[in-house]
């Protein structure tokens, strides 16, 4: 997927990236579970052959480490969906998630301009920013 979206003639200009969320009944329900340095590779190769694109952490936080979630930022992930669910799933609690940029020394941006028609979805993404991201 992170090729066909790499070659594309312009580059996504988010890309979420969800860690598997094993469902019972479903294909992938009764699989193990990705390995979280494999899915850092993933973040990582994501980040390289996407560099404009905003690379977002999405589902499966639930059940990723905090220090899972550093490694993805490390590697290149720059923005996290948060707030209490997702479409289908559940989302670690924003408090939690803002305890966690503040220990990793990053800051939030505003994803939504206020004022604008999608209002609701503001409080669904953060980017964040370690100041490397030029912001």
């Amino acid at each position: 997927m992170i090729h066909t979206l790499a070659t594309l003639p312009q580059h996504p200009e988010s890309v979420p990236i969800n860690m598997l969320m094993k469902v019972d009944g479903t294909p992938l329900g009764g699989k193990d579970a990705l390995d979280a340095i494999d899915f850092v590779r993933t973040i990582a190769v994501a980040r390289i052959t996407m560099p404009a694109s905003m690379v977002r952490l999405s589902a499966g936080r639930e059940g990723m480490s905090d220090e899972t979630q550093a490694l993805c930022f490390l590697a290149g992930a720059n923005s996290i969906f948060y707030g209490p669910k997702l479409l289908t799933t559940a989302n670690p609690v924003a408090d939690h998630d803002k305890q966690l940029l503040a220990r990793l020394g990053m800051t939030t941006m505003d994803a939504v301009e206020e004022g604008s028609a999608d209002e609701d979805h503001a409080h669904h993404a953060a980017d964040a920013c370690s100041g490397a991201c030029g912001h």
